[in-house]
């Protein structure tokens, strides 16, 4: 009779905890025919918006990813620059579909249920950043150094643990606004300037002379950059495979310049090409299950463009950054990186 109570009352409780509302994200974004986006409000490579107000850069990139996977239009992402700490917050609050910004993945981040964690699309690591007349070459030599961090990032946590580790006295400048945390920084308030390494490489960029400034060969923690939305099974499961067409159009060579050509000549394509773009393949049934347009892996490789492109467009050896990107962790896993395509099919 005890058991029998006790699984009562275990049914009662489950049936009067609110249900999962799987989709509405997904609904909201297209009923409303736009996919709100988070990114850095400037972050040269990653996301600055051009002389007409429009986002562009990395991060940026993935935005219209998503945009073009579920609404069929790159054009259709909604991008707005939001600060680090604010971004997150707006997720929870629901005034944001994605953000595509550089957060890093952590256990506690992963566990709040106002957030899902989807793909991780660069993977970093933090380092710092020092003036050039400082005459440090190397983190050790930054004993009682002030440093300058954002408020509300892993930075902090990041930073306490190793100087503590290294017995290393420190102080740090928990400045939320990155304005006001490179100008503290430029202006001499602080010693350091510490945050990962690839937003290192981009706030440097934003000095008045940039090499004026070093970033130390040190880097002192790992930092899975991904992808962030709102809880949303389809919405997750629509991002996360977009982004995975990206990775497997980068495995056969495909970029937004060949895709009509492949296209066009299916029938001598090896067969996970055709799986994926092919009218009756696996893309094709995964758009159906799905809610997205038939042709959604046509459209992210068409309107935004393989991983490779992305990468070499924003940071590569053609950019200001001039990032190699085959000796990075970036690198596909063919080459020794972390970028792994999951099989569509």
């Amino acid at each position: 009779m005890k058991f029998l109570f006790a699984s009562l009352l275990l049914t009662t409780a489950s049936l009067a905890a609110p249900a999962v509302q799987a989709g509405a994200a997904l609904d909201d974004i297209k009923s409303g025919d736009a996919l709100v986006c988070l990114v850095s409000p400037n972050a040269p490579g990653f996301s600055v918006p051009d002389s007409q107000g429009v986002f562009q850069g990395f991060n940026a990139d993935f935005c219209r990813m998503a945009a073009a996977a579920v609404l069929g239009d790159a054009a259709k992402a909604d991008i707005r620059g939001v600060g680090f700490s604010d971004s997150m917050k707006t997720l929870v609050a629901r005034g944001g579909h994605l953000a595509s910004r550089s957060i890093t993945a952590t256990g506690t981040r992963d566990a709040d249920a106002g957030m899902a964690f989807i793909a991780t699309t660069f993977f970093d690591g933090q380092g710092f950043m020092v003036p050039a007349a400082l005459g440090v070459s190397a983190a050790a030599d930054l004993q009682g150094a002030t440093v300058c961090a954002e408020d509300g990032s892993t930075t902090l946590l990041t930073l306490a643990d190793w100087f503590a580790d290294r017995g290393m006295s420190y102080r740090v400048e928990n400045i939320a606004d990155k304005t006001a945390r490179l100008e503290a920084f430029f202006s001499g308030k602080c010693d350091v300037y510490a945050s990962d390494v690839t937003a290192l490489n981009s706030d440097r960029m934003l000095a008045a002379n940039p090499d004026d400034y070093v970033i130390l060969p040190d880097v002192i923690s790992a930092e899975p950059l991904t992808l962030v939305s709102q809880p949303d099974q389809e919405l997750e499961s629509a991002v996360f495979w977009a982004f995975q067409v990206m990775l497997n159009a980068d495995k056969f060579g495909i970029t937004s310049g060949t895709i009509d050509d492949v296209m066009a000549d299916l029938d001598s394509q090896p067969q996970e090409v055709a799986r994926l773009f092919a009218a009756d393949g696996a893309g094709a049934d995964m758009a159906a299950k799905l809610g997205l347009p038939a042709d959604w892996a046509y459209q992210v490789v068409k309107q935004v463009g393989s991983y490779s492109e992305v990468f070499d467009r924003h940071l590569g050896m053609n950019s200001p950054f001039k990032l190699d990107r085959t000796k990075t962790l970036n690198a596909s896993v063919e080459e020794g990186g972390l970028m792994y395509p999951y099989p569509i099919r």
